[in-house]
């Protein structure tokens, strides 16, 4: 069938892509990850990557306006707003594209003909969204961040509802990983709500399911995100994440979940039933069960990853789902009890 579609498309004009590309403080991957999108097999006039850069602290900017100074291609603008939604929402506006891709600065991308590839499935699936795979293994990863993917690839590391690391190819609701989309999308259901630091994309995504879009997954657009590369990092990206959930529960109480409340359970049940533990006996067994058994299910979990994948992430894999449990709870907590708009949002 893409066969087909892609002897049609000799005969015609591809369509325009336009990739937009949000960052702040990516120095260290933004010049590969735009020499990667350049290199993509797709008719060099038929694409324009749209880099918009927020206020940083390492040589991003300049990084981005050395490239699109000898790369007619590539399009440098500021992103005055400071988050990802904000750079989200001018691309879009700056955009000649007929299809609009998003990727981040901070990617490895194993395939040069992802943009085809793009463009046949949205013909062949009639999608105007196709919801993109965004696993965390880049060839470059470290032994730790090899652990955090593992991790959040597995049941007890990410949402159960989600499909961001699915490999099948499917119709899937585009709530969780839509990442390109035909423009008439945007016309129809608007732009993103620059109030979210965090889950900007999923908020989107969500109205363009309830305007009653369904979207596609497939291999053939996978992209590969770095993971953090330490538990401080994966701690405060928890928090970020958890405060995106809360501000999508609030905006969208429909989308709350039993994975959207497990990592608040673990985060504030122990302390609440060690206080009530000091009155009741039920309460301190409740307590004595509550931890055991969530001790004995990271430690099977690890166990099952490290017996797969080798024994050594045994050591990590404990620690990493603490954290990710940990910072998605409070950061949940955060979002419910804070302000509903980020600083500088």
């Amino acid at each position: 069938m893409l066969c087909a579609i892609f002897c049609r498309m000799r005969d015609r004009e591809w369509p325009m892509i336009s990739v937009i590309v949000p960052v702040r403080n990516e120095g260290r991957f933004i010049g590969r990850t735009l020499e990667q999108i350049l290199g993509q097999d797709y008719p060099p006039d038929r694409m324009e990557i749209l880099v918009g850069v927020a206020d940083s602290t390492d040589r991003t900017a300049e990084i981005v306006q050395g490239i699109a100074a000898r790369e007619p291609r590539v399009r440098y603008f500021r992103n005055p707003h400071g988050l990802s939604a904000g750079a989200r929402n001018l691309g879009v506006r700056l955009a000649a594209g007929e299809i609009i891709l998003f990727i981040d600065g901070h990617v490895y991308i194993d395939n040069d003909r992802l943009l085809r590839n793009a463009v046949l499935l949205m013909e062949e699936k009639s999608v105007s969204i196709l919801s993109r795979p965004q696993f965390l293994d880049p060839p470059d990863n470290t032994f730790f961040q090899r652990a955090v993917s593992l991790a959040r690839k597995s049941r007890l590391g990410h949402g159960l509802d989600s499909t961001i690391y699915s490999k099948r190819d499917a119709y899937v609701d585009p709530t969780s990983a839509g990442a390109c989309y035909r423009r008439g999308v945007f016309e129809r259901v608007g732009l993103f709500d620059i109030s979210f630091d965090a889950c900007e994309d999923v908020e989107f995504n969500y109205r363009c399911a309830r305007a009653g879009y369904r979207a596609f997954t497939s291999m053939r657009v996978a992209v590969y995100y770095y993971p953090r590369e330490s538990l401080a990092g994966l701690f405060r990206q928890m928090i970020r994440y958890g405060i995106g959930r809360a501000r999508l529960a609030r905006k969208h109480p429909s989308t709350l979940s039993l994975s959207t409340f497990i990592p608040s359970v673990i985060l504030l049940g122990p302390p609440l039933l060690g206080v009530l533990a000091l009155f009741s006996p039920l309460a301190a067994n409740a307590l004595a069960v509550g931890l055991g058994l969530y001790v004995a299910l990271i430690v099977s979990f690890s166990l099952a990853i490290a017996a797969r994948n080798g024994i050594g992430f045994l050591r990590l894999l404990p620690s990493i789902y603490l954290c990710i449990h940990l910072g998605l709870g409070l950061g949940f907590v955060r979002g419910v009890v804070g302000p509903t708009r980020p600083a500088g949002g």
